[in-house]
């Protein structure tokens, strides 16, 4: 049996890179039915095969051939049953193929039209290419992440699937939760660029309160502040500190022994360099574990800075679950948690057109037209 907060839900979800099939596997991990519509030809570029992406966990898989006369009503055939459809294609090419969302919608007036995008479906940039280090370069948030001497990106976590995938399902979702009150579906934009605004948002406020400026490694949370930084260690590992609070920070610095008269100096931003020297040479005399040992667990806000890999070994991620192990592929366990409505553990993922036929036949067609659309090449 389905399970989730989401079971019931049918999502038709067409390939693509990153943000979608990342919004994709949220719903899928939720409970919702995802039916991928995956190439029929060998996927190109940087998609990943889907029998080995994590993204494609508890979905369901089909492969269509969208140039092929007789696809495009497939997939309206799938549309007329389906709850959301979400997209990441350059604008216009869905309405190309012929199914944008005035087709869609004129076969399912209730459908929610999701689509995800660098730069929106208008503007002087919608059809251009990018990728995440673009978007948020062009949003303010690259300038404000890295060392004085140059922005540094953040893998492509902050755009792609914060700024795209989140915003995407949150819209969704809020526009399914209205269609039950309208009856009428609609068609949600979710620009990279328009999220990853939004979760700037922290920086314009403390901006306005003139608590932040411009210029990269100088603020409070970007690195420059000694209590809010990252230390090297004996073992040439890092360990993270964020004790922002007075009372935090007298914890940290009674832990670890450091001067007490750092506290009151640290309202003097000069002096910050001076006190981050002194704390660094206090860190770099003990490992990471050693550290470990004394601060984990205290109120001295601090974590050691684990690779992915030791993220997972860590005995709070463990006992809490956080990673899984699907198919003999360690990855992240689905979040956040329902206390009474929880999904389970997620079906492994699916070799590309693996579910064709089945989907197909529960959606109406019968075993000879598949087999005709087969042999006309429409399915992979």
């Amino acid at each position: 049996m389905v399970m989730g907060p989401l079971a019931g839900i049918k999502v038709i979800e067409m390939k693509g890179l990153g943000p979608g099939p990342y919004a994709g596997m949220l719903l899928a991990d939720m409970g919702a039915d995802v039916i991928v519509v995956e190439r029929a030809s060998a996927s190109t570029g940087l998609a990943l095969a889907s029998s080995h992406d994590v993204h494609a966990r508890g979905k369901r898989s089909i492969a269509l051939d969208l140039k092929k006369p007789g696809a495009i009503d497939v997939l309206l055939r799938l549309v007329e049953q389906a709850d959301m459809l979400l997209e990441g294609y350059r604008p216009g090419v869905a309405e190309r193929l012929g199914f944008g969302p005035a087709v869609c919608q004129q076969k399912n007036p209730q459908l929610i039209y999701g689509r995800v995008t660098g730069w929106g479906q208008d503007g002087p940039l919608a059809t251009a290419a990018g990728h995440d280090i673009n978007y948020i370069a062009l949003t303010g948030a690259l300038a404000a992440i890295g060392e004085p001497e140059r922005p540094v990106p953040p893998l492509n976590l902050l755009g792609d699937y914060a700024g795209g995938s989140l915003f995407l399902v949150l819209g969704m979702l809020a526009a399914y939760i209205e269609s039950k009150t309208s009856g009428q579906g609609q068609v949600i934009d979710a620009a990279i660029t328009d999220g990853t605004a939004s979760l700037m948002s922290v920086v314009h406020g403390l901006s306005g309160m003139g608590l932040w400026t411009a210029e990269r490694g100088s603020n409070l949370l970007d690195g420059a502040a000694p209590q809010y930084a990252v230390y090297q260690t004996s073992d040439g590992k890092h360990v993270s500190i964020g004790a922002l609070e007075p009372v935090f920070l007298e914890e940290l610095l009674t832990i670890i022994g450091a001067d007490p008269g750092i506290a009151e100096r640290l309202s003097d931003q000069r002096q910050w360099p001076h006190i981050k020297e002194q704390l660094a040479a206090i860190f770099a005399r003990q490992s990471q574990q050693e550290w470990c040992e004394r601060l984990e667990g205290s109120d001295a806000c601090f974590a050691p800075v684990l690779n992915f890999e030791e993220a997972a070994a860590h005995p709070h991620n463990s006992a809490r679950r956080t990673y899984i192990n699907i198919a003999g592929q360690q990855q992240p366990a689905p979040a956040p948690r329902f206390s009474r409505s929880a999904g389970g553990e997620p079906a492994p993922p699916r070799r590309e057109g693996a579910d064709t036929d089945q989907v197909l036949l529960q959606a109406g067609l019968s075993a000879a037209e598949i087999e005709a659309l087969r042999a006309a090449g429409v399915l992979g």
